[in-house]
């Protein structure tokens, strides 16, 4: 048996998705013509209580759009030095937007508004970028599935404001984050100018994420998506699983969160493991002892059919996901405690 803990993005389908995808109405959605993926992007939209959404290829996709049609060539982007944005799309913001992304030393991936107004207060004449957009991610990747906290959020939303900055949300994992703190997909629309929301990672779907904002914005980012080569033919195959996760695989997120914290309660007790960061959400982090190699820990587990991802820095991942059963659950437990 293999426990692959390298991402919630290995899921495969589960029965009743496959059932959704292949019972789907398709159409042509380069012409508009597909009725499954209208349907989601009309379902985030509602959910979110923002004006229309955009179905795209990738995560990665979405929020590089999101950053091209809020910023031009030479203008600035402000996020932390952990953004996936920054360190995960390959170099995306410079690339395809021609932005340069200013990082904020944050806390486990999340900077406060005082920070940023630190920044943005700065000098400002020819020889700056325009400031143009403030990017945050929810939950945080590298900062260990850490939920930011929503008062903060508000707090930086009125320094963009105040500065005439665009405010994006990466939301990747939003949904772990609703789940874990009990927070609405409402109260997130009402703040950000755009979101993007991944379906394959905790939600289970095989492809896909959705860019949620303004019609305007849409507009603009399905112009984007063309450029970017992401227009999809009958592309309701894939619009149905997203539908069929956010009707079925939502509230199960807590159960990853569950198993998540009980793996760091383990490793907290073992001799070998120097820290592990706080767990909220269904990421743990962990450090193993200076007179160990991370990667030899992670090959011998792996030896084990234990899959581990690392994060660079000394950082040991672990995410629990869909797949994650208790049975393996129960084995990882058993072979962390006698490693």
């Amino acid at each position: 048996m293999t426990i692959n803990l390298i991402s919630d993005t290995v899921t495969k389908p589960t029965k009743g998705m496959l059932d959704a995808m292949m019972t789907a109405e398709v159409g042509d959605d380069v012409f508009n013509a597909d009725p499954t993926v209208n349907l989601l992007q009309e379902k985030m939209a509602e959910m979110f209580h923002m004006e229309a959404a955009l179905f795209f290829p990738s995560g990665t996709m979405a929020n590089q759009a999101a950053i091209k049609l809020h910023t031009q060539p030479g203008d600035r982007m402000f996020c932390d030095k952990w953004a996936h944005v920054y360190n995960y799309e390959g170099g995306g913001a410079a690339f395809n937007a021609g932005v340069t992304s200013c990082l904020i030393d944050g806390n486990r991936g999340m900077f406060t508004a005082d920070q940023l107004k630190g920044f943005v207060s700065g000098r400002n004449d020819i020889h700056t970028p325009y400031s143009r957009l403030v990017c945050v991610e929810n939950t945080t990747n590298k900062g260990g599935g850490a939920c930011w906290d929503f008062e903060e959020l508000k707090k930086i939303q009125k320094v963009a404001k105040d500065n005439n900055l665009a405010y994006h949300l990466d939301g990747a994992r939003l949904f772990n984050a609703l789940v874990a703190k009990g927070e609405t997909p409402k109260q997130y629309g009402e703040l950000f100018d755009t979101i993007s929301i991944c379906l394959s990672k905790g939600l289970g779907a095989p492809v896909g994420s959705v860019l949620i904002g303004t019609k305007e914005h849409m507009e603009q980012a399905l112009r984007v998506r063309k450029l970017f080569g992401g227009g999809m033919r009958q592309a309701g195959f894939l619009a149905a699983a997203g539908i069929y996760a956010l009707d079925n695989q939502v509230t199960r997120l807590a159960e990853d969160h569950k198993k998540a914290k009980e793996i760091g309660e383990v490793l907290a007790s073992c001799s070998y493991v120097k820290k592990v960061e706080p767990i909220e959400t269904n990421i743990v982090i962990f450090y193993v002892e200076d007179n160990m190699n991370p990667d030899d820990f992670m090959h011998k587990l792996e030896e084990k059919g234990i899959l581990l991802i690392s994060m660079g820095e000394g950082k040991i991942r672990i995410v629990t996901h869909l797949e994650y059963t208790n049975e393996m659950h129960d084995q990882l437990l058993q072979e962390l405690k006698r490693f």
